[in-house]
Order: C-alpha cells, then sequence, then structure tokens
C-alpha cells in the first residue's frame, strides 16, 4: 500500500474534488468548507488555501496560517487535514492545532491513524514543540487515533477532551 501525504495545491484536480464533495460539510468538528461547492469555485477555494498557507501573522485578530495535506493511497486521495501553524486563546479552546477527517468510503481501516501521525511529523518539521487536538466527545475513534499517536488528555468538559501531543 503507497501511502503519501501532500500538500494543497492551487493546481489539485477533479480527484481531490470528488473527495471533498464526498466528505461531510461539518462532521465532529471537522469543517469541509469545500463540500457542495461548483468546481469553479472549487479551484478559487484553493487558491485562498494556497495563501492562507503562506500568510504570517494573525489575521484579521483571530485567524491563523493553517496548512491542507491530502492523504493520498496508491495515488488516490483518501483524507485530509489541515494543521495550524500556531494558536489563539480561542482556538485552544475550540480548534486546536490539527483537524482531519477521512472519506466516508475509506474509514475503518487504519488510515486516520497514519493521517495524524503523517500530520504530527509535519508539525515537527515546522518546529513545533506541542499539537493541540480539541475532540468532540461523542467521537471516541478519533480519541483512540490521538492516543495511539501519543496523545495525553489534558482535561475533558461535556463538549470535548483536549489532547496534547508532544513532539
Amino acid at each position: 500500500m503507497g501511502i503519501e501525504l501532500r500538500k494543497l495545491a492551487a493546481t489539485d484536480g477533479t480527484d481531490i474534488y470528488e473527495m471533498l464533495q464526498e466528505l461531510p460539510a461539518d462532521e465532529n468538528g471537522f469543517v469541509n468548507r469545500a463540500a457542495g461547492m461548483r468546481f469553479d469555485e472549487y479551484q478559487e477555494w484553493l487558491q485562498y488555501k494556497v495563501q492562507e498557507s503562506e500568510q504570517v501573522g494573525l489575521v484579521d485578530g483571530w485567524k491563523v496560517p493553517s496548512t491542507t495535506f491530502w492523504l493520498l493511497e496508491d495515488g488516490r486521495p483518501v483524507g485530509c487535514g489541515s494543521l495550524r501553524h500556531f494558536l489563539t486563546d480561542k482556538l485552544l479552546e475550540q480548534g486546536g492545532n490539527i483537524g482531519y477527517s477521512i472519506r466516508p468510503s475509506d474509514r475503518d481501516r487504519g488510515l486516520g491513524k497514519i493521517l495524524l501521525s503523517l500530520l504530527i511529523n509535519e508539525g515537527r518539521k515546522m518546529g513545533m514543540d506541542r499539537l493541540l487536538l480539541t475532540i468532540h466527545t461523542q467521537n471516541a475513534p478519533s480519541l483512540r487515533v490521538a492516543l495511539e499517536n501519543g496523545g495525553k488528555i489534558e482535561k475533558a468538559t461535556d463538549e470535548r477532551t483536549y489532547v496534547w501531543i508532544e513532539l
């Protein structure tokens, strides 16, 4: 099985578009803004996401730089993840550094664990020393994946479990 993590590019095509249309628009806190877009809107969105990855510092007082990656299995997109470059007070409570999702037709095969591991490695390459995942309480599979990747629970509320991964 050939697994690859590839950074989003402005030239990404229909294979990525089709995966994004299969992913839910909002599931367990992972927001897929490309869900339901026409292909031309998706192409504009890709341009925006490239810019978002290259920005530095806060935008509008709260938005931080973020890089999006695709998980490919034998060249086919099976998942996506986003890595925020740093956190604000709000993101410490409701977002964390990492969000990810596996295509529904490819779930329950261990790809989430692989994707999170690769995203952690990208954070390490960026010079981060630890990463936060804020996991919805009902999302037991994501909590399991975070713990299997070395995560430690800091606290839990009725809504979220806060898991830190030291790099």
